[in-house]
């Protein structure tokens, strides 16, 4: 099961996810990275602390957010990636397309 939830900090749209994130899971998150770009949120930021496994479709989804948050000049980060899943995007070249930061606080410092 996935839990997704949204909150807003200091001008930052944050997602914090919670759980697994496949091909079942990944709908719940494109939803809620959708909602912040069709509201155009300049400052997105995904709090991945208490995700232990990701598999392409959740990194999919995230490209496809990044995609979107590019067309009106938005910014996407990424924070507080566990081992599994910072593999993931270093196997698929991906952790050169994101910003990646250790913690929600240097991701926040960022934008």
């Amino acid at each position: 099961m996935l839990d997704v939830k949204t909150k807003s900090q200091d001008s930052i749209a944050i997602i914090e996810i919670d759980g697994e994130v496949d091909l079942y899971s990944s709908p719940a998150l494109r939803k809620a990275l959708l909602e912040m770009t069709k509201a155009q949120n300049k400052a997105i930021l995904v709090d991945l602390a208490r995700v232990k496994y990701m598999d392409s479709s959740g990194v999919a989804t995230l490209v496809e957010a990044l995609q979107q948050v590019s067309k009106y000049e938005g910014k996407l980060k990424l924070a507080n990636l566990r081992d599994a899943v910072k593999n993931v995007f270093e196997l698929s070249r991906l952790d050169k397309v994101f910003d990646i930061y250790e913690s929600i606080e240097d991701a926040k410092k960022s934008f």
